[in-house]
């Protein structure tokens, strides 16, 4: 260490300090000012901490004398600059009390009872979401049958299409049309898979919908190369709507079970919840689902109800020529007049109409789009998707070998042929038979109603069993076929009314029954929610086949009809009880392995504790891949790693 040398002066350059015998302050007025005032050592101990060190220890050295050339400049200096010191010193302290205030924890701060609220809005966007979906679905299918029903009867009149399409056949595009809307779907299996987890559960949802404006939007240019491309979309997107849909409202009723239980150790880790949670969950949202979805056969009969009603024919004039009716008849409806409007509605009035629709139709697609969230997680979404396109295609395939879905094929079968045979065989061989073409639209709105209503019968599922909703519906449907089976109503007999309606009010009553339970049914059997989307997506293309079968039988006697759906219904009955049997009987099914998502990494990536990259982990891992099994017997028997996916 260097020692400074007593002749040289103490700079603060030299890098020393002055010498301890000489004062720091030279006496004179500053040193007497000081000792006289009150409190000066302590201004002078905050001088020292904000003034820099200027002055030599004297002044004949050379060296200014600042603190004394400032004094007797200003006598005050030192007691302002003791003043800017401490405030300063307060600025500093108040803006560390304001960051405390504003980082710190509120005296108020409830942890708990804001986890507590954060949860219940949690619960309220699902309900949402649920109330949204159902909403959407309600006006996408209303739209879809109310076009198509008015569309159907005006191409019908011959006078309308000799008058507005002398030369274009519109017979012959309709039934185009109904061939592109009934045959597409038979493939729909091939595709909806891929497509939902492709563009993920809402938007698949708003792809469809936006399909179904697209349909409603080729009938302002009623041509063959917008009507007949326009149906081929519709048939391609019945599949993908409707599966996507029952996926969605299966994943709300999960997540809604994850917000009320957020305590649970199985919710926060994101593992699989015990068998059978979310059962309550899943019976309120389908009944709230079914029992909007059947209001669409209440909304589609309002175009009918309030435009074309006011151009029809009485039922003296349209049932002229026709001789038996119910289960007498042929076909669809021989002998039916084949002009029905007494008046060509104009141009303008069906624009309107349509741009209705059209505006219906939109704010669907705004209700999936703004209302509805999304049903997985993000990283749910990648993982859905990763498993590979190849094992997406083959998982439904693969699916259908577990005996509980087997058995449950009669029973979707079933449910295509009843919806569409109450909105064809019954309403035109029974109802328009009896009561005149202007009476239809009351007798769908009947059944709609009634479905509707009755679809809150499935909230009975949350205290008895399950079977006993199925089994109620298939035998108030087993009763209304025999009766149909045995009755043929005279034509243009208008006391046969109040029977009708009753009959279509029991129909609506069973087709709720049966739909809501099936689709709750599905929903308890299989609860990942890696199965779910191809799950409902077998279901629907069943339907889908049945649907197809119902356009091809349409020349049929009625009697034959009508003994094909009861053959149908006995057996589906039968086969879901056995189901049941073998259940209660714990015998094992088939379920197909879920490969484990096969994730593309790109940059570093941190290791969990089961893949270590120690050495020798590399060939452990692939003798464990060959080792898994293909496919598990039981859900109990699933490997854990295959099934927690996200």
């Amino acid at each position: 260490m260097l020692h400074h040398s007593p002749n040289l002066p103490c700079t603060p350059k030299a890098g020393c300090s002055p010498h301890p015998d000489t004062p720091s302050h030279p006496p004179g007025r500053e040193g007497e000012a000081r000792a006289a005032e009150p409190g000066a050592s302590t201004r002078h101990l905050a001088l020292q901490g904000t003034l820099s060190w200027q002055h030599p220890r004297s002044s004949a050295g050379g060296w200014p004398r600042t603190l004394e050339a400032e004094m007797e400049k200003d006598p005050n200096y030192l007691q302002d600059a003791a003043k800017a010191a401490a405030r300063d010193r307060l600025g500093a302290e108040g803006t560390e009390a304001q960051l405390d205030d504003f980082v710190g924890a509120h005296p108020d701060y409830n942890e708990e009872e804001e986890e507590q609220k954060y949860f219940r809005r949690k619960r309220l966007g699902i309900v949402k979401n649920v109330v949204a979906a159902s909403l959407a679905g309600t006006l996408t299918y209303g739209v879809y049958l109310g076009l198509l029903q008015m569309q159907l009867i005006l191409h019908y009149d011959e006078t309308y299409r000799e008058v507005k399409y002398s030369n274009i056949q519109l017979e012959d595009i309709d039934r185009k049309v109904l061939m592109g809307i009934n045959v597409t779907p038979v493939a729909a299996l091939l595709y909806t898979p891929v497509l939902i987890r492709f563009f993920g559960t809402k938007w698949a949802m708003f792809l469809a919908v936006g399909i179904y404006a697209l349909f409603v939007s080729s009938n302002y240019w009623e041509r063959y190369y917008t009507l007949v491309p326009s149906a081929v979309a519709i048939g391609v997107a019945i599949v993908p709507l409707w599966a996507s849909m029952g996926n969605y409202i299966m994943r709300m009723a999960q997540k809604y079970y994850e917000y009320v239980n957020y305590k649970e150790e199985h919710v926060q880790e994101q593992q699989r919840p015990p068998r059978g949670a979310c059962n309550t969950y899943i019976i309120v949202f389908q009944t709230v689902f079914y029992a909007c979805f059947h209001l669409s056969f209440v909304c589609a009969q309002m175009p009918m109800l309030f435009f074309l009603n006011n151009y029809l024919y009485q039922l003296n004039h349209t049932l002229h020529n026709v001789k038996h009716c119910g289960t007498l008849s042929h076909g669809t409806l021989s002998g039916f007049n084949t002009t029905v409007l007494q008046s060509l509605p104009r141009s303008v009035n069906l624009i309107i109409v349509e741009s209705v629709l059209m505006a219906a139709a939109f704010l669907a697609m705004l209700t999936v789009l703004v209302l509805c969230g999304s049903a997985y997680r993000p990283m749910e979404e990648i993982d859905l998707r990763s498993i590979g396109w190849g094992n997406i295609f083959q998982l439904p395939f693969k699916h259908m070998r577990d005996y509980r879905l087997r058995h449950l094929f009669p029973l979707f079968i079933y449910s295509g042929f009843e919806v569409l045979y109450v909105c064809t065989g019954f309403s035109l061989n029974y109802g328009v038979c009896a009561l005149g073409l202007e009476k239809l639209a009351y007798l769908l709105m009947a059944y709609g109603f009634s479905a509707s209503l009755c679809s809150s019968l499935a909230l009975s599922m949350l205290r008895l069993r399950r079977q006993i909703p199925l089994l109620a519906g298939a035998f108030i449907h087993a009763a209304l076929l025999v009766t149909l089976f045995c009755w043929a109503p005279e034509p243009r007999l208008v006391v046969q009314a109040p029977l009708l309606y009753t009959i279509a009010v029991l129909w609506g009553t069973g087709s709720a029954l049966n739909k809501t339970s099936v689709s709750i049914l599905l929903g308890m059997l299989y609860e990942d929610k890696e199965r779910q989307d191809f799950i409902f997506t077998i279901y629907h293309w069943w339907q889908a086949l049945a649907i197809f079968t119902v356009y091809l039988w349409s020349e049929l006697p009625m009697k034959a009809k009508l003994s094909i759906m009861l053959a149908t219904l006995a057996v589906a009955m039968g086969a879901y009880l056995w189901m049941e049997h073998k259940l209660a009987q714990h015998v094992a099914y088939r379920l197909p392995r879920i490969p484990r998502p096969r994730l593309k990494m790109h940059g570093y990536c941190y290791l969990e504790e089961d893949d270590s990259d120690e050495t020798g982990s590399e060939s452990d891992g692939s003798n464990d891949d060959n080792e898994r099994p293909a496919e598990s017997t039981s859900r109990d028997e699933l490997p854990e790693d295959e099934n927690q996916l996200g």
